[in-house]
């Protein structure tokens, strides 16, 4: 549906996004992350159209956005960030000028817009200002808006930045219903909302692409080494020669101990090994019981984390840099 093949884009020196290359297949929802400054939006900016690429090529379903770009641009339904409503306009009055302006035929428009005022729960809002609308209704007309006329595919950034749990409960339920009938590609800053909405998961950082997986995908990916934690009564000294013992153990810690003679322990196996039954029977042997026993694993927040900590790093020390007190500074200063 969507193919992207060494897109670059380029503001003088700085590269926002750098050879970047993917494909979009049909009738998935695709997750786009990455920290502030990443070039997600950049990257978006580019896949409407809106952009123009320094380098590298955007084809959505055969169709070049820079060569055969009305054609393209039709199979787009696009959401930014702010949605684009006309706040002096009725609800039905903004669908019907977003009709016209996508060149759907007269004879189709009303039935097309009643269908997408139904599909984004927004037919009671049909004559009321928008102007006059909360922040969660302004969203459901901007997707209204985004999937009239029935493109292909559906961009979406970050489209629940901004509403309370309630609105996002029901705009994530709206984008699942969406896979129905089109592609959607969604940006959004919010982890939890990603993996739970979300097919397949791309992370950018520093303008590339570091990761693209399912969210399943990416925590066996990044699982690397199994974690225990235990909790185990006897002395540390005692338990941790026996756990010496197992040659499939990484590394064991002491966690702290507590008065009743409990030591909480971390325990790193070496990679794609379990060994929970080895520590089990080890520690039965030596008559240490075991209280509690947990496996953790990676979550989505932990991987993103590590793929992206280069820039998240960056990020910080501009923000720092760029701090009220340091900008005092500068100005006493010149």
């Amino acid at each position: 549906m969507i193919e992207v093949t060494n897109l670059t884009k380029r503001y003088g020196k700085h590269v926002a996004v750098d050879h970047l290359s993917f494909r979009v297949e049909k009738g998935q929802i695709y997750g786009f992350l990455g920290p502030n400054g990443a070039g997600k939006s950049t990257t978006m900016n580019m896949i409407t159209g809106y952009l123009a690429a320094s380098e590298g090529t955007v084809v959505i379903d055969g169709k070049d956005i820079q060569k055969e770009a009305e054609a393209a641009k039709r199979c787009i339904g696009y959401l930014p960030e702010q949605p684009p409503v006309y706040m002096d306009m009725t609800v039905y009055e903004y669908l019907k000028f977003a009709a016209q302006l996508k060149g759907l035929p007269k004879k189709e428009q009303e039935a097309k817009i009643t269908e997408v005022m139904e599909r984004t729960w927004i037919t009671d809002m049909r004559n009321r200002l928008i102007k006059n609308l909360s922040k969660g209704y302004r969203q459901r007309v901007g997707l209204a808006q985004a999937i009239l006329g029935d493109p292909e595919v559906i961009i979406l950034d970050e489209p629940t930045v901004g509403l309370d749990p309630r609105q996002i409960i029901e705009i994530r339920d709206l984008i699942r219903s969406l896979k129905e009938k089109h592609t959607v590609i969604l940006s959004s800053h919010i982890l939890s909302e990603v993996s739970a909405v979300c097919d397949q998961i791309m992370i950018i950082s520093h303008g590339k692409l570091v990761a693209s997986d399912t969210p399943e995908g990416l925590q066996n990916l990044m699982r690397g080494a199994e974690n225990l934690q235990l909790e185990v009564k006897g002395s540390w000294e005692t338990i941790s020669t026996a756990l010496s013992t197992i040659s499939t153990i990484e590394t064991v810690e002491n966690r702290g101990e507590t008065v009743d003679n409990l030591v909480q322990i971390s325990i790193v196996a070496k990679e794609n090994e379990d060994v929970r039954e080895d520590v089990f029977y080890r520690l039965a042997e030596c008559r240490l019981p075991i209280l509690s026993m947990s496996k953790t694993t990676k979550s989505l927040e932990d991987i993103f984390l590590e793929l992206t900590e280069d820039q998240t790093l960056e990020s910080q020390s501009s923000e720092a840099a760029d701090s009220p007190a340091e900008s005092d500074k500068k100005e006493e200063g010149k």
